[in-house]
């Protein structure tokens, strides 16, 4: 009997995480999204400002 290749289980299957948007099983097309609808919701939060990175404003920065 063959051994397992050693790996880091990135032969999974796309589905293997659900999509971040809708939680359906994800597909090989738009992984990691589930569709294109999915993808476009997401496109649209970063560019929309919905998602932000919180910055801080470090005053002993600006004192140089």
């Amino acid at each position: 009997m063959p051994a397992e290749p050693p790996g880091d289980g990135s032969s999974r299957k796309a589905s293997a995480r659900p999509c971040p948007i809708c939680g359906k099983p994800s597909t090989q097309a738009f992984r990691p999204f589930c569709s294109q609808r999915c993808r476009e919701v997401d496109l649209n939060r970063w560019l929309s400002g919905s998602y932000a990175i919180p910055a801080r404003n470090d005053e002993d920065d600006d004192n140089d």
